[in-house]
């Protein structure tokens, strides 16, 4: 089983959780290293256009047994039956921030892809860290790919901060996925969650991370908008 440690418990965490051979950062936080250089063209793969699902917890699957699908499983299932095959890459981790991200961002692009599905956010939402940072971050994750991989396709995924925060927050942490989306030409899913948060009987105990049928709504919100850059990438293929 996947470990079951929810969110709220990643706040109290100073480092967030990581895979070994991730990049470490300095003592300011900042990244070793911060420079992108372009890759060589893409060589498309056999299992179809690589699609890397950079993200948090939720993309990780946390909580879920192990024979249990993640919403990225069941996006591979999806695309296989629509006749859109794909190589899907889960690059989640639990407790991940957009500043994370940002740090991870280089380990991430080692090795090419068609499309980056940048799922980050929801960590600094819950702890109501500044929306204009977390802006920094994705547009700064953004330009690295594209300036590795310039002919990446780029879906990001929008988050709810929690409602505790006030108005005035929520509305600028919701602004800044439709700003960044409009800003940078990304496809931009409206609300990752949509249909899954706040509704008990599709959440784990802890009420943040969906169970495998709350994955499976996660998988058919995103699949409209997935589907679209797949089938792009077909017809220039």
């Amino acid at each position: 089983m996947k470990p079951a440690i929810s969110l709220l418990a990643c706040l109290a965490l100073a480092a967030c959780s990581a895979v070994s051979d991730s990049p470490s950062a300095d003592a300011d936080g900042r990244p070793d290293s911060t420079m992108v250089v372009p890759s060589p063209t893409r060589v498309p793969s056999s299992l179809g256009p690589r699609v890397v699902f950079l993200g948090t917890s939720l993309t990780a699957g946390l909580g879920l047994e192990g024979s249990e699908k993640d919403y990225v499983d069941v996006l591979d299932a999806l695309a296989d039956s629509a006749g859109l095959p794909m190589e899907a890459v889960n690059a989640g981790v639990s407790g991940e921030t957009s500043a994370g991200g940002l740090r991870r961002l280089d380990w991430v692009l080692r090795d090419s892809l068609d499309v980056l599905f940048l799922e980050l956010g929801a960590n600094d939402g819950l702890r109501g860290q500044d929306p204009e940072a977390m802006r920094s971050n994705l547009v700064r994750i953004i330009e690295g790919t594209r300036t590795r991989y310039p002919d990446a396709e780029i879906v990001l995924a929008g988050m709810e901060a929690p409602p505790n925060l006030g108005v005035r927050y929520t509305e600028s942490f919701r602004q800044v996925f439709r700003d960044v989306a409009e800003g940078h030409q990304v496809t931009l899913v409206p609300f990752l969650l949509d249909g899954v948060a706040g509704v008990p009987e599709l959440n784990q105990e802890d009420r943040i991370h969906p169970t495998e049928a709350g994955h499976e709504v996660v998988a058919r919100t995103v699949w409209p908008y997935l589907s679209d850059v797949l089938r792009e990438l077909e017809g220039t293929s």
